[in-house]
């Protein structure tokens, strides 16, 4: 993917429309996100119309990576492998399949030995 420097995954998502300092190096660099970033971020119960539409102005200022027939092998192969949960096993098979870092806070992420593979800290 041309120009882009890494997949945010979504709790990096949260802390980059927190306002979090732990996004601070990453506010210059092109983000994309998984599809299933998209549906975690707008399906959460209780969202106002205002947290909605900083999301989708956030989201519109990056690139989507929507499921293909590469990334869905991949998913399952990571499913099977680490027994991942199928949201993380999706967002970490986008990562690898696009060959780019992910920026998470989920040290989850740990086991997945063919993630590139960016830990964050959040500032609490």
């Amino acid at each position: 993917m041309n120009g882009i420097n890494f997949v945010a995954d979504t709790n990096a998502l949260i802390y980059l429309l927190n306002g979090n300092p732990c996004m601070t190096p990453y506010l210059d660099k092109s983000l994309v996100y998984s599809v299933i970033s998209e549906m975690e971020l707008l399906s959460y119960p209780g969202i106002t119309e205002s947290e909605e539409n900083s999301i989708k102005s956030l989201l519109a200022d990056c690139e989507e990576i929507a499921l293909s027939t590469g990334i869905k092998e991949k998913t399952i192969e990571l499913r099977k492998k680490y027994r991942t949960k199928l949201p993380d096993a999706i967002v970490a098979a986008s990562a690898i399949v696009k060959g780019l870092p992910l920026i998470t806070a989920d040290k989850g992420f740990n086991q997945i030995e063919e993630l590139n593979l960016e830990l964050i800290v959040p500032v609490v």
